[in-house]
């Protein structure tokens, strides 16, 4: 008897699960049997299946986003294929460069004599901004490609704590970097308004590829360092609005608007990667007397007359050259 319960209530399983799973097909509709005292499970939409919650919360009655696919081939493919391309590239490029060109020597070799270049507070506005952007472009760099990198390597509870210290590094060091961003604004900004010379200086590229070591005259910054600083006053402040949304998660858009500022940080980042790239070889190993303008603060005078004649001649005027060691007085013996 009690077998023959059992096939009876499984035939009637299968008789109604066709009736039944019409009915979880069907939306709600004015003529459907909900009362309203009945709470709807779902709404339809365009893009998406979105439910009904009653928490404050609406964003999570958000149950399928087809974006959400599109966003996550841009972030394991599209961005990790398009920083790798334009950082890589780059540093390609320094390379070929250096070994056609090799480093930019002083014209006359140096003259033993400087000229101040920048001042104490020029130069904590710079090493701030670099220091907190490398560590912020590392550990970006980590979070952007060490699943498919680290972990292999070091596995993953090692890049678990890698990672979790990281994204903590790079929250907090976006302080700094804005306040040095701020800084040099006020410190530089008078200098670097394009002007009608910087057009001659973009024509050869300030020299880089003459080997007779000819440089356009120009002031204090030439083209190329405008462009330089440019590029971070407004590439620097857009990662830093966007950074900065991404803080606060859904506090000014929703899901769509997150994906989006998420899609520009990571682009923006790595074009920003690869253009300090660049300034940091013409820095160091790309122009000899380069490093000495934000490393003491002073530069070679032959350096300052090949790169900066316009800005040279002023300190002249200034009376801020050295003296040659000839003229220099001797102490009292």
């Amino acid at each position: 008897m009690r077998h023959l319960r059992h096939f009876l209530l499984l035939a009637a399983l299968l008789l109604a699960a066709p009736a039944v799973q019409a009915q979880l097909n069907q939306a709600p509709g004015p003529n459907s049997p909900t009362s309203k005292d009945q709470v709807e499970l779902y709404a339809p939409h365009q893009d998406k299946e979105v439910g009904i919650v009653s928490i404050p919360d609406s964003k999570l009655a958000v149950l399928v986003q087809p974006e959400g696919r599109e966003w996550r081939e841009y972030r394991t493919v599209i961005l990790r294929w398009g920083a790798a391309i334009a950082i890589l590239g780059m540093a390609g490029l320094l390379l070929v460069f250096y070994l056609v060109r090799g480093t930019i020597r002083i014209g006359k070799g140096r003259a033993g004599r400087t000229v101040p270049r920048f001042a104490a507070i020029d130069r904590f506005a710079h090493w701030t901004t670099a220091t907190s952007f490398l560590l912020l472009a590392l550990t970006g760099l980590v979070v952007t490609f060490g699943r498919p990198l680290l972990i292999p390597l070091i596995g993953h509870p090692a890049f678990t704590t890698l990672a979790q210290s990281g994204k903590a590094i790079h929250n907090f060091l976006s302080v700094p970097f804005v306040l040095g961003i701020l800084l040099m604004i006020v410190l530089w900004v008078r200098d670097n308004i394009p002007e009608k010379a910087d057009l001659v200086w973009l024509k050869t590229l300030g020299g880089l590829f003459s080997k007779s070591g000819e440089h356009p005259e120009c002031g204090r910054f030439n083209a190329g360092q405008k462009g330089i600083f440019w590029a971070v006053v407004l590439g620097g402040g857009s990662l830093a609005v966007t950074g900065f949304l991404l803080l606060a998660p859904f506090a000014f858009t929703g899901i769509g608007g997150m994906q989006i500022i998420h899609v520009i940080h990571g682009a923006l980042a790595a074009l920003m990667i690869a253009i300090i790239l660049a300034h940091i070889y013409i820095g160091s190993v790309g122009m000899e007397g380069a490093f000495d303008a934000m490393g003491t603060g002073h530069v070679d005078e032959n350096w300052a007359k090949d790169h900066h004649r316009g800005w040279y001649d002023e300190q002249v005027r200034k009376g801020r050259v050295d003296p040659p060691p000839a003229a220099r007085p001797h102490p009292a013996e």
